[in-house]
């Protein structure tokens, strides 16, 4: 599916998690947009003498839902059709780094062109730097750069990070929880984009500085020389020699000899033919080292872009997919992994983590119980043989007892290189049976059962996951929507 279609899913999925209540969207409205969705799908699908296919199901359905939320709260209107803050930065930005560039030879002498002219060598360094930087970037991918920032990134994909005014409290919920995760969904599409913006910006500033120095050449004369405190004639040759030597080569331009640099110290000086073929040399070299790369940067960007923009890469494996697609035939088994910390599972929990399958991915749900990790041991070596991003696995969680505490170097340090390691995300169950058969008719049970889920539950969100309360001897006490399912973590 392309952008705006899964743009629109998510925005559903992300309203229909939140209204748990079904303030927003009852359950008639929910079961008659998928009734419609399939109806359509099943329609286009018989135009095209094909199968409907879970996209064309999900786009309907998201377009129906969308459409009445619209009809009953026209602010949401406002928001479903906001546009996210790159389109009007790469407009911009490219337009005023060529104004930049153009308006650069105002700190320099109009009538001089400088041989060591810092404006010039500087724009040439600075992109060379930046090759170099993309180029080791190249081999450590998995370290993020750290910018641009979250609120950017959000900002560049969502748009505003207001909501309108005005809206139910579930509605409001699922937007601002939309925001977060669409910014996360589309963060590679985001930075494709913003490198093509960059780029072109780049390529646009070193063309304008180039105009500028062409345009002025009409209608001034230039004169070239060189001065500096530190380098002689010789170092100042062997320096142009090196930077313009592609430019020399390629477009076989006039060279210049040792004799000619030592001529051009000031305040000595040439006439004005000098002056143009420094103009040239400087010219060419830009075109080559930095327009040139940069275009081709830029196009790189746009086809990575263009790609991400026509096939988006939504996780349709996730539960809230799959008991969708489950309505129009086309659902597949589901495989729930779980791997327990520090917890023996016997046969009754055994059974119920089986039932919490079912709920997530309906009758053909199946859960893989994989042996324990003991307490302490180091999560590299426990797993050394599982692959986290095993593609027959749609869910991997692992399993807490609600019992233990929580602590950094244990339980945390087990999540930290789960969430590392898996790029689907990881879900974290926490079992709260064993914790009530100890608590027993206790009159204080109610507040310290809050309190160890509170603990849990800011424990597993400081380590980048969400707790999902279960119970393993009775798993009706916490149903797992089929709408929402569990919540995975963030992979870093």
């Amino acid at each position: 599916m392309n952008e705006q279609i899964a743009r629109d899913v998510v925005l559903v999925r992300a309203i229909e998690t939140a209204d748990e209540k079904r303030e927003v969207l009852s359950e008639d409205d929910r079961m008659y947009a998928s009734r419609s969705a399939r109806e359509l799908a099943q329609w286009q699908a018989s135009g095209k003498q094909a199968e409907a296919t879970s996209d064309d199901f999900l786009q309907q359905r998201s377009e129906q839902i969308i459409k009445r939320i619209t009809e009953r709260t026209p602010a949401f209107g406002v928001f479903a059709k906001r546009r996210n803050g790159l389109k009007t930065l790469a407009r911009t930005l490219p337009i005023l780094a060529l104004l930049l560039g153009a308006g650069l030879d105002r700190i320099t002498d109009p009538h001089r062109v400088d041989l060591l002219s810092a404006p010039l060598l500087l724009i040439i360094a600075w992109n060379l730097l930046v090759y170099l930087g993309l180029f080791i970037w190249l081999f450590i991918p998995s370290h993020p750069l750290g910018w641009p920032r979250a609120p950017m990134v959000r900002y560049l994909s969502v748009g505003k990070l207001s909501l309108p005014r005005k809206l139910p409290h579930a509605l409001s919920t699922g937007l601002l929880s939309f925001m977060g995760e669409w910014a996360h969904l589309s963060a590679k599409l985001t930075s494709a984009r913003l490198s093509r913006t960059i780029h072109l910006s780049a390529a646009l500033f070193a063309i304008g500085a180039v105009i500028s120095l062409y345009a002025r050449g009409f209608l001034s004369q230039y004169e070239a020389g060189w001065e500096s405190t530190f380098l002689g004639a010789s170092q100042v040759h062997g320096l142009l020699s090196f930077l313009f030597a592609p430019a020399i080569s390629l477009f076989h331009l006039q060279g210049f000899s040792l004799a000619e640099i030592e001529a051009l110290r000031f305040p000595q000086t040439t006439a004005a033919e000098g002056g143009a073929r420094w103009v040239h040399l400087y010219a060419s070299t830009i075109f080559l080292l930095v327009v040139l790369p940069r275009v081709v940067l830029a196009l790189v960007s746009n086809w990575r872009a263009s790609r991400l923009t026509q096939h988006f890469p939504l996780d349709l494996d996730q539960p809230y997919f799959r008991k969708l697609n489950d309505s129009i035939g086309v659902a597949t088994e589901g495989m729930l992994r779980v791997l327990p910390y520090s917890f023996t599972v016997d046969e009754p929990r055994h059974k119920a983590l089986g039932q919490i399958a079912i709920m997530l991915f309906g009758e053909q749900g199946r859960v893989m119980l994989r042996p324990s990790t003991s307490y302490g041991e180091e999560p590299q070596d426990v797993l050394r043989g599982t692959d986290l991003n095993d593609a027959q696995v749609n869910i991997t969680a692992v399993l807490f007892n609600l019992m233990a505490t929580p602590e950094k170097e244990n339980h945390g340090a087990f999540l930290d290189y789960l969430v590392k390691s898996s790029t689907r995300g990881i879900a974290v169950l926490l079992d709260e049976s064993s914790y009530l058969e100890r608590a027993g008719e206790q009159a204080d049970k109610g507040a310290r059962l809050a309190e160890r889920i509170a603990l849990w539950q800011q424990f597993c969100q400081f380590h980048k996951t969400t707790a999902t309360l279960v119970n393993l001897l009775d798993p009706s006490l916490h149903p797992l929507d089929a709408g929402v399912g569990l919540k995975l973590s963030v992979a870093t």
